[in-house]
């Protein structure tokens, strides 16, 4: 995959990349309200954070595209939902990573899937870039550059913005908003956002 800016090359992780990058997801999701409604104990949630997103890396790996940058800050994990989607979490083995916390996991998952459009897409699960890297526009490069590969191809891109600050960054990345999601139990509000392919990009411009 080409460079998305001078200063931020991106290319697609390999195995060897999942130590690092399980670790920056872990560290980027650890505040927010997903993760305050997951597992309200700080600590608890560190551990389980680094086990399950060591999984979710593993699955994408070798169900999805993991797409990073050459010096590992950043990562995004995206499913090609123009195909039959990747196991469930019955298939990962997700009691086991986390433990007591479990069935909000499992619910998180069903709640998503239940408002997952049915339209050919590419589904953006996670993206993440080390908290001391952010705010350089090293996520918008990483985005930009897979954006890149499915406006030659036409294909739309779907994804689940888990707070107004990544809600707006989506909007100027393109992304148009659909119906909110608040998971249950008075849980967070996260809004599905829907990009079109660009017309410019399709045509080289």
């Amino acid at each position: 995959m080409p460079p998305s800016t001078p200063a931020v090359t991106v290319r697609r992780a390999t195995d060897d990349d999942a130590t690092a990058l399980s670790t920056v997801l872990a560290e980027a999701f650890l505040p927010g309200p997903i993760g305050d409604w997951l597992i309200p104990n700080l600590t608890h949630r560190r551990t389980i954070y680094h086990r399950y997103f060591a999984l979710m890396l593993h699955r994408g790996l070798h169900h999805g595209h993991v797409a990073t940058t050459t010096d590992l800050s950043a990562v995004a994990i995206w499913y090609d939902r123009t195909q039959p989607p990747p196991p469930s979490s019955s298939d990962y083995d997700l009691a086991q990573t986390t433990g007591i916390y479990a069935h909000r996991f499992s619910l998180l998952d069903a709640t998503f899937e239940a408002a997952h459009p049915h339209e050919a897409h590419h589904y953006l699960a996670f993206v993440a870039v080390d908290p001391t890297r952010q705010g350089h526009g090293i996520g918008s490069a990483l985005l930009a550059a897979y954006h890149t590969t499915l406006d030659r191809t036409n294909t739309p891109a779907y994804l689940e913005a888990s707070n107004e600050r990544n809600r707006n960054l989506y909007l100027r990345l393109g992304y148009t908003l659909r119906i909110p999601i608040v998971l249950p139990g008075d849980g967070p509000t996260l809004w599905p956002m829907w990009r079109p392919p660009t017309p410019s990009q399709q045509a080289g411009i």
